[in-house]
């Protein structure tokens, strides 16, 4: 049997930052303002080959000059455009597009058509289009995936492939891979089981990686593990694009995965790899097992974990408290799966790190699942669920018998079940603390936990509210009440612009605390007064550099960076130097 999590022999306090070091000398810039060496490509390709290709083509952007060389005059409209011209041609048509859907399958073309002009769009319009791209629209293109595929994106491992993965890996077309983000569809945001069709999560990652971490996307790759689906609908649909026949598990499934593991790290041996929507307990297994062997992390526990800390301690901040007064903090945890062990595992982390022990960080959690409250006599449980049982209640009591008994100061909401938390425990809770932190982080939006309109009238706007999917600012009493998003698109994205800058060996735990705590540093009290804990999405790019900088210092501290910053160079102008700028390449042809 696997053992719970936990932290590596390490102090986590010898490797985080201060509180609030960060927040002093945090600089936002904008994209213009990060210098970015002119990107040189080198191909075989000439001809249609380059235009056919979304990683090389310009559309109408290519010069006089490179249309002789590349071999495509004539091919392409005659008079060069600038990618501007570009971005506001695509821009008026994507205005025009209603459904969210359907700006989904927009963006979907454009991507397949021209990566630095899809990449553009984003970034000039993160916060407008981060809710199209990835949560909550990616579930439905996900669900849909079947009906709605047009052009292969990324790779899959399949059952069929079984003993060739090495042979399957060496056909991806590039070398350089910096960042993988593989799933196996089986628990796909709170929509549960969709095989093959959860491609469409790693894509939208990948994209987040780009945009806001500045990963160069000739580097990423998404991957699928199509072990089959246990969902019967995929399993009768003659349209379905993986392979129909029920889930590997047990020692049949990590065989598989091993096999992957040990093909794609020969092939790609200094990539990141996020494991992304593996269900319980395979995440956990995964993560024990690889976590010491290889560059890896799971977004769902980790990630999830780093930026639900990092709202946690944003809410000490805005009481007017330190990040040591979550020592002070009971949490009530609805969800016991992957993500919902992995949050309160990193919260624990934090609480031990600012002095108690681990056995009186556990005592401050209350844990239910979809059977109640895990407690005495509950036999069905995890050994990572087992550290979290309350001795003191029996096992499968709701929240309601237990509310006012335990007095929760921290509602978390990881059960992908909408509506847990009841106008009766808001009320409740927002009676005795002093902005309690509110944080239904179930996706996507059909899933959360309750709505910000709904947490601001039940808590009569006493609260800080963070959620998994994205929530209008709520008009209370004559005030605007600050609602916030508590999504990893804040946090992997500097972790994997870190890593990859440093070329880190390994993702201690630690990593995510040091991601915490800058996260959680850089709201401005005038900020904290409002109820919002963390900047607009517009910032990323920024916030991720803060994190990466930190991550790839902390590397270095605990011997896991194998490359450093030029001479000259510190860590900060390093990353700088590394980040992704949305700009057509110089195309070199060889071998002609």
């Amino acid at each position: 049997m696997l053992a719970p999590i936990q932290s590596i022999a390490r102090p986590v306090s010898s490797v985080i930052p201060a509180t609030g070091a960060l927040a002093a000398k945090r600089t936002f810039f904008a994209p213009s303002e990060v210098y970015n060496k002119k990107q040189v490509v080198i191909t075989n390709k000439v001809g249609l080959d380059i235009i056919n290709d979304p990683k090389l083509n310009k559309g109408s952007a290519f010069t006089t000059d490179e249309k002789d060389r590349l071999g495509i005059r004539g091919l392409v409209p005659p008079r060069p455009q600038s990618l501007e011209c570009q971005y506001q041609r695509c821009k008026a048509n994507l205005d025009k597009i209603e459904g969210p859907l359907e700006k989904f399958l927009f963006l979907n073309n454009l991507q397949n058509r021209n990566e630095t002009l899809y990449y553009k769009m984003i970034l000039e319009n993160f916060v407008e289009l981060a809710p199209i791209i990835y949560t909550p629209v990616v579930g439905e293109a996900c669900q849909k995936f079947h009906k709605i595929f047009t052009r292969t994106r990324g790779m899959y491992f399949s059952t069929a492939d079984r003993g060739q993965m090495s042979a399957v890996a060496a056909n991806w077309p590039y070398d350089d891979v910096d960042v993988i983000v593989v799933t196996d569809g089986s628990r796909i945001l709170g929509l549960g089981d969709l095989g093959a069709g959860g491609m469409q999560i790693p894509i939208g990652k990948l994209t987040l990686y780009v945009c806001g971490g500045g990963i160069n996307p000739r580097n990423v790759l998404p991957i699928v593990l199509d072990v089959g689906t246990n969902n019967k609908e995929l399993l009768n649909d003659p349209l379905y694009l993986g392979m129909q026949h029920p889930r590997l598990q047990g020692e049949e499934f990590h065989a598989f995965v091993d096999e992957w593991v040990s093909a794609i790290t020969d092939r790609f041996p200094k990539a990141v790899i996020q494991f992304e929507d593996f269900m319980m307990p395979n995440a956990l297994d995964l993560l024990l097992k690889y976590k010491d062997q290889i560059c890896m992390f799971n977004d769902d526990i980790q990630s999830t974990g780093a930026i639900t800390l990092a709202s946690v301690l944003a809410t000490m901040r805005a009481r007017g408290g330190t990040f040591a007064d979550i020592k002070k903090e009971t949490f009530l945890c609805l969800g016991a799966g992957s993500s919902g062990v992995g949050v309160c595992e990193t919260i624990v982390d934090c609480i031990v790190a600012e002095g108690a022990t681990r056995e009186e960080a556990y005592a401050q959690f209350y844990m239910f699942d979809h059977k109640g409250l895990l407690g005495k006599g509950r036999d069905d449980l995890l050994p990572s669920q087992q550290v979290f049982m309350r001795k003191e209640y029996p096992g499968g009591k709701t929240p309601a018998e237990l509310l006012e008994k335990i007095k929760p100061t921290c509602l978390l909401g990881l059960s992908t079940t909408p509506k847990l938390f009841t106008k009766e425990m808001l009320s409740f809770v927002s009676s005795y603390c002093e902005k309690p932190g509110i944080f239904p982080l179930s996706n996507p939006t059909s899933r959360s936990e309750c709505t910000a309109e709904e947490a601001v009238e039940f808590t009569n706007g006493n609260l800080i509210f963070a959620s998994g999917s994205p929530f209008d600012p709520v008009e209370y009493k004559g005030k605007t009440i600050q609602t916030n998003q508590c999504n990893n698109s804040y946090s992997f994205p500097g972790i994997g612009l870190g890593l990859v800058s440093c070329r880190s060996t390994r993702v201690p735990f630690e990593t995510f605390q040091v991601c915490a705590r800058v996260i959680a540093s850089i709201a401005t009290p005038e900020m904290l007064a409002t109820g919002k804990i963390f900047p607009d999405l517009t910032d990323l790019r920024a916030i991720s550099l803060e994190v990466g900088v930190e991550v790839a210092k902390m590397a270095e501290r605990m011997n896991l960076a194998t490359q450093f910053p030029p001479k000259g160079m510190d860590w900060r102008e390093w990353l700088k130097h590394n980040m992704w700028q949305p700009e057509y390449p110089h195309i070199v042809v060889k071998n002609l």
